[in-house]
């Protein structure tokens, strides 16, 4: 098979190779899903750069673990009938060490989940570590129906998942953006308020829209929100965040203590089996039913691999993608 993977940390066009690989087999209870799209994540370039000190896993690695594409074959203990199921791919080089920027990826069969036929691959490779983080953000306190959701970068990756989610679990999202003028790419049919961080006063604009406060906030960048969220949270309120500027995040914890705040701190890699597994599910009824659109921003063919990883180190809007060949 065509694949790419590097032995080595370090910049994206000096440690990512691309060429043959043997074709994996499939062990009892795996699935070996023939690779369509591969979704790129910050998450996987972080692995490859060896970020906060991070060691090589595994001696050969190779990136990714979001994908779309088709089971065509099967291990052991999986049902024959799988082999042909259109399928979206998650975990797959979480702890492990072959992920989808490949032909094929061999995953367990839980990992492999079914991809309804009027979904788009594009979808499917999407909603991996965006979406199962997104899921956790929204859910992993309980319901929403009836409630506030604040989104902190709306307009993000796990963001705007996030949001789309909130909203097809009944609750009212409030949004925000670094600058108005992204204010106009949102969606009001997702977002029923949105302010823009750069308004002067966000915390008065959003609590125009709360005067209770928020129920539930998601936060990406916890150490440049704090403040903000101290001053719009509920009594009872939770704070999940799963991204930070600053490795040492200070909060303003007196007041967040006396306000009865949770600071939920979420780690996709680590997310409970069970919660993974309902986030699956979830994911594929919310975007079965049109609820759950992205942003594809750039795509980029398989041997281009580094140039990917370039673009996402670099930031940017929409997901990456990368088209593996036939």
């Amino acid at each position: 098979m065509l694949a790419s993977w590097y032995d080595q940390q370090g910049p994206a066009a000096e440690v990512l190779q691309y060429g043959e690989l043997p074709d994996p087999t499939p062990a009892p209870g795996e699935v070996r899903v023939r690779v369509t799209v591969s979704g790129a994540n910050p998450g996987d370039t972080k692995k490859r750069r060896g970020w906060t000190g991070s060691a090589m896993s595994c001696p050969r690695v190779i990136p990714h673990s979001d994908a779309a594409g088709i089971i065509d074959a099967v291990g052991e203990g999986v049902d024959a009938p799988r082999v042909g199921q259109r399928v979206w791919v998650y975990g797959a080089q979480s702890y492990r060490p072959f992920g989808t920027a490949a032909q094929c990826t061999v995953v367990p069969g839980d990992l492999a989940v079914p991809l309804p036929d009027h979904l788009s691959d594009d979808l499917g490779a999407s909603l991996g570590i965006p979406g199962i983080t997104a899921h956790r953000t929204v859910f992993a306190d309980g319901p929403v129906d009836g409630r506030l959701v604040l989104v902190n970068g709306v307009l993000g990756g796990v963001g705007s998942l996030a949001a789309q989610l909130a909203r097809w679990g009944g609750a009212t999202v409030i949004g925000t953006v670094r600058r108005g003028a992204d204010l106009d790419r949102i969606d009001p049919a997702v977002v029923a308020h949105a302010v823009a961080l750069d308004c002067g006063d966000p915390a008065a604009a959003i609590r125009a829209h709360a005067p209770g406060g928020v129920d539930r906030i998601v936060e990406v960048a916890l150490s440049d929100n704090a403040d903000l969220d101290d001053a719009v949270a509920a009594n009872g309120a939770v704070i999940a965040a799963y991204a930070t500027r600053e490795d040492r995040t200070e909060i303003p914890f007196w007041t967040l203590l006396f306000n009865n705040v949770t600071l939920r701190l979420l780690g996709s890699d680590d997310f409970p089996d069970q919660a993974r597994r309902q986030a699956a599910r979830d994911l594929t009824a919310a975007a079965a039913v049109g609820a759950l659109t992205v942003d594809v921003g750039d795509r980029f063919p398989l041997a281009d691999i580094a140039r990917a990883h370039d673009r996402i180190d670099a930031g940017g809007r929409g997901r990456v993608l990368i088209d593996v060949p036939q």
